[in-house]
């Protein structure tokens, strides 16, 4: 049985994390069907949102499964290690918008992975937290960099420390995730979602996000430097004539992505 799932519906890819019975826990096996799924999705340009989720009701993902991590040797612990970080850069990376549906437990590499999302969507039930300095080691897969990006310095620095759990109310009030939502509404809000930015040009939507993505790591000046190159992309586009063209006829456009 696969340990990572793929299924694409109208231009939505929903990527799962299928180890229900190891609360989506990450071995090393599943951290390469991950990365080979995201790989996939990178280059395929009729897949214009990915939704990633886990199996069950139980959890998003626990993190590292550490029934594993018991019997690896120090260099297959590092080789994991390099696996789930290039597996999250990978996810950032994806042109696509991406979005996290947290269904339950998300706990170390699994708030990592929601981290390297767009959006995160979740469940009321969903609890979630960096936990790593409970079992004596630190977020290793992005956490470290990308939670106090989101939310701030010291209270990334409390929520690490403390490798405290917070509720699903806790992490929107952070602004962690966009929405919470009773567990059988969960994924239909993420369709929802991920429908609304389908209805607007691809390539308009991959360079927004490339624009932002990358702006933001830069000086104000590198980063509008970046908006002009990805703005003109969009300028050649059948797309845009299009957008043009609907305006005209009083229609909704038909974007192609070309």
């Amino acid at each position: 049985m696969s340990k990572v799932l793929l299924e694409i519906k109208d231009r939505l890819a929903y990527v799962t994390i299928n180890r229900p019975a190891s609360l989506n826990c990450f071995d090393y096996e599943t951290l390469c069907q991950l990365q080979e799924t995201v790989e996939r999705l990178h280059v395929d340009s009729q897949v214009h949102v990915v939704m990633i989720t886990g199996a069950g009701e139980k959890a998003f993902c626990a993190g590292a499964d550490l029934k594993e991590r018991k019997g690896l040797t120090e260099s297959e612990v590092r080789r994991n290690v390099r696996a789930i970080q290039a597996a999250f850069q990978a996810i950032e990376d994806l042109p696509q918008p991406t979005i996290a549906a947290v269904n339950g437990y998300c706990f170390g590499g699994g708030m990592e992975l929601m981290l390297a999302c767009d959006f995160a969507f979740a469940a009321q039930h969903a609890t979630m937290g960096l936990t790593e300095t409970s079992w004596a080691i630190i977020p290793g897969a992005g956490g470290t960099q990308r939670l106090p990006r989101r939310i701030g310095e010291m209270k990334a620095k409390e929520l690490i420390f403390t490798a405290k759990r917070i509720s699903a109310m806790e992490a929107y009030d952070l602004g962690l995730v966009l929405r919470i939502t009773d567990k059988d509404s969960l994924n239909t809000a993420c369709t929802e979602l991920a429908e609304s930015i389908m209805s607007n040009g691809p390539i308009a939507v991959r360079q927004a996000k490339f624009a932002i993505n990358h702006g933001l790591h830069t000086d104000l000046q590198t980063g509008l430097a970046l908006e002009a190159k990805a703005y003109e992309l969009t300028i050649s586009t059948a797309d845009r004539m299009e957008a043009l063209t609907a305006f005209g006829e009083k229609r909704a456009p038909n974007f192609t992505g070309t």
